[in-house]
């Protein structure tokens, strides 16, 4: 089975959950088009209060379906776009890639990932106890963050639900994604 898109989602608005989209559009260096959290500098809320003028590294938010699937069977029903993110795909481990990645989605657009998506206290907002689900802890107790990833992007274009996603790029030394 190859990598596709199964959702995508924006929202003009600084809210928690985004608003379904058949397509979306991205803009090279700046992020999905009509989406609040779209700019060359960060647009996250509280990374603002710290330091408007970091570059954004959170231009697009993607998450795997599998990690719907695995809270489903925890009795979490989530949809695409509820968890915040712009781009929902299945059949790519989003959270073993490296930082630096480049991937191709559809035909004309590309983004780079920049790192994780680090969980937040708004989950519980969705349904009680989603942060600590979207959370565990590896063979040697590392926290594990199963949120999502984060990117910016590289070539923009339009994007629709069913798109494959295919590797662009990938970096030479695997640097592992912390959260951005």
């Amino acid at each position: 089975m190859s990598a596709t898109i199964i959702g995508l989602a924006r929202d003009a608005t600084h809210r928690f959950s985004k608003q379904p989209a058949r397509s979306l559009t991205l803009f090279a260096g700046l992020g999905v088009a009509g989406d609040a959290h779209a700019g060359r500098t960060v647009q996250h809320l509280s990374r603002m209060e710290q330091n408007p003028n970091q570059p954004n590294l959170r231009q697009v938010h993607l998450i795997h379906a599998e990690l719907f699937d695995e809270l489903a069977g925890r009795a979490f029903a989530i949809a695409p776009g509820q968890m915040g993110e712009n781009v929902t795909t299945r059949g790519i481990n989003l959270l073993g890639l490296s930082a630096g990645t480049r991937l191709r989605l559809g035909g004309e657009a590309v983004i780079e990932i920049t790192g994780l998506r680090n969980p937040c206290r708004q989950l519980n907002g969705l349904a009680p106890g989603l942060m600590a689900a979207t959370l565990d802890r590896d063979a040697n107790g590392e926290l594990v963050r199963k949120a999502g990833v984060m990117a910016v992007v590289v070539t923009g274009g339009e994007i629709v639900v069913g798109d494959v996603i295919t590797l662009e790029s990938v970096p030479l030394v695997h640097e592992p994604l912390g959260p951005v």
